[in-house]
């Protein structure tokens, strides 16, 4: 419990301590969420893109962080149903094709599969699922953060 108050006390020290914007911090909060959802991005392509795009990198690492891991296994089953409606093929035929795949992993059987039928979807799905919830991410936590401030400058 101790450990999850001092995760909690950073997070908060990263996001609302920092100075800078709150529009940067947003900003990086957002992208940092988008390449934590995406599969083989995270941390490292989060600080890239804040890097590039000049945002905050502590608020880019940590909603990296956030949804890296936590949203895995959500995440794929959202890629797949987003792909699937975007390509116009059955998502269960997607994910069973996927399934087989992950069940019968060999470097061979990744070559040997289609890849219009079913890598291509499931990125496709992966980028609008991670661009909504980059998006939606960034509006939510600037509007925190602008309320946040607008209560700070009344006391």
């Amino acid at each position: 419990m101790n450990r999850i108050l001092r995760i909690k006390d950073f997070l908060y020290q990263k996001l609302f301590i920092i100075n800078d914007t709150p529009q940067k911090i947003a900003a990086g909060f957002g992208i940092g969420v988008f390449a934590g959802i995406l599969p083989g991005a995270g941390p490292l392509a989060a600080l890239f893109l804040a890097f590039v795009f000049r945002v905050n990198r502590a608020s880019a690492l940590a909603g990296s962080i956030l949804t890296n891991t936590w949203l895995s296994l959500v995440t794929f089953l959202l890629a797949i149903k987003t792909g699937s409606a975007i390509f116009k093929v059955s998502w269960q035929g997607l994910k069973n094709d996927w399934s087989l795949l992950l069940t019968n992993w060999h470097w061979q059987n990744l070559f040997s599969v289609s890849l219009l039928k079913i890598i291509l979807p499931v990125i496709c799905g992966y980028l609008v699922i991670s661009l909504i919830l980059g998006l939606i991410s960034y509006a939510a936590l600037l509007l925190i953060l602008k309320r946040r401030k607008r209560c700070l400058l009344k006391n």
